[in-house]
């Protein structure tokens, strides 16, 4: 019997090549499986990214995306993070209806509560930046929907285990096209 679906926050350290993402949400849309969240950014080491995938499932399903994953020779190491020590974060970028006076001033109190900043300013709305737990950023959302919201974008999460070393690549990645790269070893 499986456990019953929960979110679950997937980290892949993949190789930086050109076609990386495309494959790897090809292959996962191709299989049905859906991620709520996405983030990619290069790490510490320019040979390699991060890709942090946020998705809902029984742990069999989560599994079986963790597998998948790990299939793909661009891959390095696919972890489930969830039940570690972890700090998470997404960032929202939000365009806000606020012209001069009361409203605006409200706005700004706001996003001091919430601990973000006021970015761009412009005659009859604010640009606001926030970061945070997910939770935060949609409660903050919620707040701001009442002023009128022009525009809202987000990063989706990124996340890092708490006191763990990152990999030890001893490897050098080949220079040739994508269809003959190897797989790094982590020491």
């Amino acid at each position: 019997m499986s456990n019953p679906p929960h979110r679950h926050v997937l980290s892949a350290l993949v190789q930086n090549v050109p076609g990386v993402l495309a494959h790897i949400s090809g292959m996962l849309a191709s299989r049905g499986y859906n991620i709520d969240s996405l983030a990619v950014g290069e790490t510490e080491d320019r040979r390699l990214s991060r890709m942090t995938f946020v998705v809902v499932g029984d742990d069999r399903v989560v599994e079986q995306v963790r597998k998948q994953l790990e299939k793909i020779v661009t891959v390095v190491r696919v972890q489930d993070i969830s039940s570690r020590d972890f700090v998470e974060r997404d960032l929202l970028l939000v365009k806000v209806k606020a012209p001069a006076g009361p409203k605006r001033s409200e706005v700004r109190e706001l996003v001091d509560i919430f601990r973000g900043a006021i970015v761009d300013v412009g005659p009859e709305e604010v640009m606001i930046e926030i970061s945070g737990r997910e939770n935060k950023v949609q409660a903050f959302i919620e707040r701001m929907r009442p002023y009128g919201i022009v525009e809202l974008v987000r990063t989706g999460r990124v996340a890092m285990v708490r006191g763990a070393s990152g990999p030890a690549i001893t490897e050098e990645p080949p220079t040739s096209d994508v269809g003959t790269i190897r797989r790094f070893t982590t020491a």
